[in-house]
């Protein structure tokens, strides 16, 4: 009797390690185009590395059933234990199948393991954290789920057979089994931690070699799952790589004390210090779509405006990778978190300083027009709280125009924005912000493809230019060209090309500032990033920047000079004397080049920027 109820245990164990075992190299598979460099031994050396994270899932997983065979040991209704069980095979199924599906559906568009991040994307628009899939790749993945977990049903209802209890236990034999099975669900915790030694269980005990994308397929995504759930909202204990000392010294030593001259700058390129401004946030935009930046002919519009009459800023960086970290360090010159997100809290989010809170004050009017559900995300009470005044969103257009699934597509958005500009106070300046949508996957537009092979996206990324470009030429049309001031830059790191490895080249973007109130022109090397739009656009309009701790005045020379940029799991680090991109959950160096203290720079701006958000 204690035999058979240890070995359904342990059967069941080793069941469950192995569909876990067996999804890695159907989860590198099906990313194909991912792991194309790699073969059939790097699918073995991927199952041992993730061996140890398997079975402290399976753990996990073990210990109901564990407990249950307890109690079944003392209870006489032995029918309702096994049915218990075979339940919570079939729950445990289903999540298992549910998580290997989107985290393999995910990683080919965000490329890092399953988190937090959808269920908080879920959470806040259920209809637009589904607006990326197509009608066929719902299908698909709804059948793939019913499949997959009848197949994990079936197979562990075979491992585990039938539930083996007694109908007339003798009082030894319940005592001997229970003590068996208690003995066995405390040693359960030894996989669960990850062993015996001082470090427990954490995602970078999969990690084994340079490559991410190997390391990234041997981790469990069930475990990474549970993992950022745990440590979502513990942002005060995350990074904590110095003392506080320490880590300020070394903050301090990027950002060093300067006193910018506001009136120089001025001088230097406005007509007048109280021009309308427009922030005009592209969506999924990159420098690889420009080729006067070394890419493709694809946003030829605005690549033409960014070269004649404007300023361009051709060595600038993302902050973070998605548009709720993206939108802060734009708006609010703070940089996006690699595990966790600002708007996640909207509590903290409304703590943030903002330009649209800062231009108020200096007597502008702040509007934000953007054609999908500003409730994503928490965006709207993001934007409410941090100064906009007028926010319009999707349900602002008629049922008509709301013909892609993120709402109106942008050549109404812009139809929108140029009727409304008439409404407004023209004795007030205005602060307009418009946040495109239309080139968000899954990229369908009113536009025919310029070739029968142009992929969906670069069609959509050229519909979006046409859109912006055609704005601005209308707004230079206009007698309020002189007293315009347009700044244009991407929500996030961009989604062509596709297959980018590299953190760097994955963030590089524009930064262009054109408009008739402009009064200088040509390219600008200053190495910076999102977070430096804010005390940028301050110090153009002689306004005090100091509330914005991790932004810097990209026009004065004598602002420091550098990008800090994340991903999920990774930081990186671009200044005049090197750089470096680290992998957080490996805890070492993935590329380093330059200056050997970047890589306690970078460390301590992170250490610096989690204690801020914990103080909010």
């Amino acid at each position: 009797m204690v035999n058979r109820s240890i070995i359904l245990i342990i059967r069941l164990y080793a069941a469950i390690v192995a569909v876990w075992m067996v999804m890695k190299p159907i989860f590198m598979a099906v990313n194909h185009s991912i792991y194309s460099h790699t073969g059939v031994a790097d699918w073995f050396r991927v199952i041992k590395a993730g061996f140890a994270m398997d079975c402290s899932m399976a753990a996990y997983l073990t210990v109901f059933p564990c407990l249950l065979m307890i109690v079944g040991q003392w209870v006489a209704r032995h029918k309702i234990i096994s049915a218990i069980l075979k339940i919570y095979l079939a729950v445990i199924s289903f999540l298992i199948a549910a998580t290997f599906l989107f985290d393999t559906m995910l990683y080919t568009y965000w490329g890092f393991k399953l988190d937090t991040t959808p269920l908080f994307y879920f959470s806040s628009s259920p209809k637009l954290a589904f607006a990326s899939v197509t009608g066929w790749q719902f299908v698909g993945g709804a059948i793939s789920l019913v499949v997959l977990t009848t197949l994990i049903i079936l197979w562990l209802f075979y491992a585990t057979g039938k539930v083996p209890f007694n109908n007339k236990p003798e009082k030894k034999q319940q005592v001997v089994s229970s003590i068996c099975l208690v003995v066995m669900t405390l040693f359960l915790f030894v996989p669960m931690r990850g062993g015996f030694t001082v470090a427990t269980m954490n995602l970078s005990s999969a990690y084994f070699t340079d490559d991410t994308k190997l390391n990234h397929a041997a981790v469990n995504p069930m475990f990474s799952l549970m993992y950022s759930i745990a440590h979502a909202d513990n942002v005060n204990d995350q990074f904590r790589f110095f003392d506080d000392k320490q880590a300020d010294a070394l903050f301090n030593e990027l950002n060093y004390p300067v006193k910018p001259d506001s009136t120089v700058v001025i001088e230097a390129t406005l007509k007048n210090n109280r021009p309308d401004i427009y922030l005009i946030i592209l969506e999924s935009f990159s420098s690889h779509l420009f080729s006067s930046l070394g890419g493709e002919k694809i946003a030829t519009g605005l690549d033409s405006i960014a070269n004649n009459n404007s300023l361009l800023f051709d060595n600038f960086y993302a902050s973070s990778f998605r548009t709720d970290r993206g939108i802060p360090a734009i708006l609010s010159g703070y940089p996006g978190q690699p595990t966790t997100s600002v708007m996640k809290s909207v509590t903290r989010a409304a703590s943030l300083p903002s330009i649209a809170s800062m231009l108020n004050e200096a007597g502008y009017s702040s509007h934000y027009y953007y054609g999908g559900d500003p409730n994503f995300t928490n965006m709207k009470a993001y934007l409410a709280s941090t100064g906009y005044k007028t926010i319009v969103g999707d349900t602002d257009f008629p049922i008509s125009q709301r013909l892609s699934k993120w709402g109106a597509p942008d050549a109404a958005l812009f139809d929108k924005v140029n009727a409304e500009l008439k409404t407004y106070n023209a004795d007030k300046p205005q602060f307009i912000t418009i946040q495109t949508s239309s080139s968000h996957e899954p990229f369908d537009v009113a536009r025919s493809p310029r070739s029968a092979d142009e992929p969906k996206q670069v069609t959509a990324f050229a519909y979006t230019d046409s859109c912006v470009t055609s704005f601005i030429n209308r707004l230079h049309s206009t007698e309020n060209w002189d007293n315009s001031l347009i700044v244009l830059v991407p929500d996030h790191y961009g989604a062509y090309p596709i297959g980018l490895d590299n953190l760097k080249a994955e963030r590089q973007i524009p930064l262009i500032i054109t408009g008739g109130a402009l009064n200088t022109s040509g390219r600008n090397h200053s190495i910076g990033s999102q977070t430096d739009i804010a005390a940028t656009i301050a110090g153009l309009l002689c306004l005090d920047s100091s509330q914005f701790k991790f932004s810097h005045n990209l026009l004065d020379p004598k602002s420091p000079r550098y990008a800090f940029y994340s991903s999920k799991g990774q930081i990186g680090m671009t200044t005049p004397n090197g750089e470096i991109i680290y992998d957080l959950e490996a805890d070492r160096p993935i590329y380093h080049q330059g200056d050997s203290t970047l890589i306690y720079k970078s460390k301590s701006y992170l250490q610096i920027l989690y204690r801020d958000l914990g103080s909010r």
